[in-house]
């Protein structure tokens, strides 16, 4: 089955309108059968918009397993940790295919002085040197839609799936995962939103220095 689509649909429980993205499913059953409850209208969530895209897979999942549930849990406290360092609350893990964590941290460019230390690519120093093949069967949980930078990391390490806590307040770089074949599942966790409205709202030009953008007045 190959059915390679961009679904918008409303979600009962949350009450808002979320883009869910694409479903590849000529290579995976479990996508196959999501894309047809889609368009069944079976389930919590149900369609109201799609169109054609390129090939690459992202699935908002309201219904996400224990597991994606499990190891964004581990992202979170690294993020609830970064904020109560003075930092921003943005905290990664990634995790090997049988559930080991090879690395955890959060954005700590506050607490470093450094330029670079994002969630994600602090959860990858932390992991250490690993062979390819160990990134190849691995999954970076995230708090929050992956930066430019971070998702080249990704990219780099051949990192295959990634799974996102929140992309509302703001939307990184999940077009370019897809587009090169990276499977990207949203949450849309309400913790990890409030996370980052709290955040926002109280340091607006530590988040614009933290995203590449000008400080406002």
């Amino acid at each position: 089955m190959s059915a390679v689509r961009s679904y918008t649909v409303v979600d009962p429980v949350f009450g808002v309108v979320t883009f869910v993205g694409v479903l590849r499913t000529d290579d995976d059953p479990t996508a196959g059968s999501i894309a047809a409850e889609i368009e069944q209208g079976t389930g919590r969530a149900s369609i109201v918009a799609s169109t054609s895209v390129q090939p690459g897979r992202s699935v908002l999942r309201e219904d996400a397993g224990m597991d994606d549930r499990a190891h964004l849990e581990v992202a979170k406290a690294h993020a609830r940790e970064g904020r109560a360092e003075g930092g921003i609350p943005i905290g990664a893990a990634l995790v090997a295919n049988d559930g080991t964590v090879l690395g955890a941290g959060h954005n700590r460019r506050v607490q470093m002085g450094s330029a670079i230390r994002h969630g994600e690519t602090d959860a990858l120093e932390r992991a250490g040197r690993l062979p390819a093949e160990v990134y190849a069967a691995s999954t970076m949980y995230t708090t929050l839609s992956p930066c430019s930078m971070c998702t080249g990391a990704i990219l780099l390490y051949g990192i295959p799936r990634v799974v996102i806590g929140e992309h509302r307040t703001f939307m990184g770089e999940e077009e370019l995962l897809i587009s090169r074949g990276v499977e990207v599942v949203v949450l849309d966790d309400p913790e990890c939103v409030a996370m980052m409205d709290e955040f926002i709202v109280a340091e607006p030009a530590l988040w614009n220095e933290d995203i590449g953008e000008p400080t406002t007045d």
